[in-house]
């Protein structure tokens, strides 16, 4: 098997044991350790990892287990912080009125049986150009700080006690067809209670928002095992309250209703319970679950991809990334361009200075303007005479 996806599947095995609460079957010996705590960093899942290898001896080397054990210390901080954190920032945005919608919220850390396990909380709150700068400001002075730019969308803040926050001043989507039924989910946003200028998605509204994340990021080999299983609970906890017909309507806007179906498919068998009967039928050929998860577990390193869906977005996206590879290089010509008849211009300015130039060296101009071309005839003399004198 393939070192990745072998590692990829292990990583499956240790997280999906820890929210299950059963045991483990993972070999701990048999892992690269250090591939392992890289591939759990990506995936957002290194604190799980932690308890998922407590008790496990000398299978996992003291360098690496400190390691886990510091992403396991970073999750309890947020959790002691996180809703302080999101007040404090929801408050003072209110206070000013700058209106914005929150498209997910850090109430997904109330869905994990062992709160330690959730992540440390992203935010995600979408606001105008305006309003962007002015609460990034804010949180530069409150000692955030850039974690990540996201080009062209916004960027993800953070600091040391508090929860990270990523502010969009566009939907992080770059297709036409994302941004226009997005557009359309955000329309339904709905006032967060005490306050008069933060909307946010309801349940439902929020689920179809993270469903075309997951597909989109799945297209784009940068969808995470967090993603999954917050995905998994999020469902698990609405699903009785939400209208699966007007959800799966939606989704088939986006034109990834299959793609998200095997999404969620697959996060409960990843780590749901086995009695759990939400999903009645019994499949007989799993094969194109094969395919989702080598092609997940390796960030698109194993890709035998089939699902129309998928193959469609991703020759979406890359319409796009070209289209604004093309813009890039074009802007780049321009700005060569620009610059080559800029040094032509300053060389010209230079063999014939501007007529107050000439007074300053030539005196008798200023009596005498029509001799100008003659005095740079006479300047351009002297240069040269200058320099054969050495």
């Amino acid at each position: 098997m393939n070192q990745s996806l072998f590692e990829g599947r292990s990583l499956v095995g240790i997280v999906s044991s820890i929210i299950r609460q059963d045991a483990s079957q993972v070999l701990l010996n048999r892992l690269e350790w250090d591939s392992m705590f890289r591939l759990a960093d990506f995936h957002k899942v290194a604190n799980i990892v932690y308890l998922g290898v407590l008790g496990s001896g000398e299978a996992l080397p003291e360098k690496w287990k400190d390691r886990f054990f510091t992403r396991y210390q970073e999750a309890l901080l947020f959790g002691e912080h996180c809703k302080e954190s999101v007040q404090e920032v929801l408050t003072w945005l209110d206070m000013r009125e700058i209106s914005c919608t929150m498209l997910t919220s850090e109430n997904i850390r109330d869905y994990y049986v062992i709160p330690e396990t959730a992540e440390s909380g992203t935010v995600q709150i979408l606001l105008d150009d305006e309003n962007y700068f002015l609460a990034k400001g804010y949180l530069i002075d409150l000692g955030y700080e850039t974690d990540q730019i996201y080009k062209g969308v916004g960027e993800r803040l953070k600091r040391v006690s508090g929860v990270p926050i990523i502010l969009y001043n566009h939907l992080p989507f770059i297709t036409a067809k994302f941004n226009k039924n997005m557009t359309k989910l955000l329309e339904t946003a709905v006032l967060r209670e005490p306050y008069s200028h933060i909307r946010i998605l309801t349940p439902e509204n929020e689920f179809i928002y993270r469903m075309a994340s997951a597909a989109y990021r799945y297209a784009d080999d940068m969808l995470t095992l967090r993603e999954v299983l917050d995905i998994f609970l999020f469902h698990k906890t609405w699903r009785e309250e939400m209208n699966d017909e007007a959800i799966w309507q939606k989704l088939e806007g986006f034109q990834i209703d299959f793609l998200a179906e095997k999404i969620l498919r697959i996060a409960y068998m990843w780590f749901g319970d086995k009695a759990d009967d939400y999903f009645t039928d019994q499949l007989e050929d799993l094969t194109e679950y094969d395919v989702l998860e080598d092609r997940m577990l390796t960030s698109g390193e194993i890709n035998h991809e089939k699902d129309e869906q998928a193959l469609k977005l991703r020759k979406l996206i890359q319409k796009e990334l070209d289209k604004e590879k093309r813009a890039e290089e074009k802007e780049l010509r321009r700005e060569k361009i620009g610059k080559f008849f800029e040094g032509i211009m300053k060389r010209v300015r230079w063999c014939f200075p501007d007529y107050h130039y000439m007074v300053s060296i030539y005196p008798l101009l200023e009596k005498l303007p029509f001799l100008l071309p003659i005095f740079w005839i006479i300047r351009a003399l002297r240069l040269v005479w200058r320099v054969i004198l050495g």
